[in-house]
């Protein structure tokens, strides 16, 4: 299993997440941020646990983040 974070205060709207993990990403309208799909919010830290095959893609899209506002972690 994983979580995947997101730190979205820091996000800055780039895409990048969204054309890597089309399945958990998608773009906020209202603000031009991305919006981690199915997630909770905790004081602004968005968090969705999710099955293992996601992880390449979404370790993709922590990578080409250019601000880090995404962490996966494999638990």
């Amino acid at each position: 299993m994983l979580r995947i974070f997101h730190y979205r205060k820091k996000c800055i709207g780039c895409f990048y997440c969204v054309e890597i993990a089309p399945e958990r990403w998608k773009m906020n309208e209202n603000d031009g941020k991305s919006d981690l799909i199915d997630s909770k919010n905790n004081k602004g830290i968005f968090m969705v646990e999710v099955q293992d095959w996601e992880y390449e893609q979404n370790q993709q899209a922590a990578n080409s983040c250019p601000v880090n506002c995404i962490k996966v972690e494999k638990y």
